[in-house]
């Protein structure tokens, strides 16, 4: 006899691990990596690094969690929404996971430039100090447009998930406006010469929505008897 799925437990999974997605992004990027990495100084961007390489490569496995928290979130938040429609939760659910692919393949390009200015290959004996700094800047340039790349196809999922919310019958409309909102900013990203509006903006407004999202799904949750409901109504 197959399982029945318990919303609330999908829920307050979902949230759980948004949550640690959110606090991993802040700690790795916000906490490290903007401090180390300075694009305008690729000598003092080398000097960071190899000053603190132990919490670098802290901050570049933490990177990892949060993409593996954020697909883990994906596929629960894809069950939970999957009664609203099962076509639109599942275009959602791949276009996220497809972001996260991208920005997990660009986090190469952030642990690689450790080893480039370590100095551990031999094949790179026959650069200079200047050319293997300039080497490291170039691949965190990479990983840095890699996640700009990602987070667009992040808002296009935002986007879908928040209109799956708002037409849903378990959760409040107000959260999927929110999500809509808080997702359109990243879509700027698809463009990358495109600087309105500023990143901080954007950032701000998504942590802003996420808080709220979590919030509710921890604390208040879904409404079980309309969410199956909805499931026996399943469209798709």
């Amino acid at each position: 006899m197959k399982r029945a799925i318990n919303p609330q437990i999908t829920a307050r999974a979902a949230a759980v691990l948004m949550l640690l997605t959110i606090a991993g992004g802040v700690f790795a990027q916000g906490f490290v990596s903007n401090r180390l990495v300075s694009f305008t100084d690729a000598a003092l961007t080398a000097k960071n690094i190899l000053a603190n390489r132990s919490l670098f490569q802290v901050s570049f496995a933490v990177f990892l969690v949060e993409m593996a928290c954020q697909i883990a979130a994906t596929a629960f938040f894809y069950r939970l929404l999957s009664p609203v429609n099962r076509s639109v939760a599942l275009a959602a659910a791949v276009i996220e996971l497809s972001g996260a692919v991208i920005k997990t393949f660009s986090r190469v390009f952030y642990i690689t430039p450790l080893f480039v200015l370590s100095g551990t290959t031999t094949t790179l004996s026959a650069f200079t100090t200047e050319q293997l700094q300039s080497l490291a800047m170039l691949l965190l340039r990479i990983n840095d447009r890699g996640a700009a790349t990602a987070v667009a196809f992040f808002g296009v999922s935002g986007l879908l998930n928040g209109w799956l919310v708002y037409r849903s019958n378990f959760l409040p409309r107000f959260l999927g406006i929110l999500g809509i909102v808080g997702s359109v900013g990243w879509l700027r990203y698809f463009y990358p010469p495109l600087r309105f509006p500023p990143f901080t903006i954007i950032a701000l407004l998504a942590l802003l929505t996420a808080i709220v999202k979590i919030g509710w799904l921890l604390f208040r949750g879904v409404d079980e008897e309309k969410w199956r409901e909805q499931t026996l109504s399943d469209p798709q």
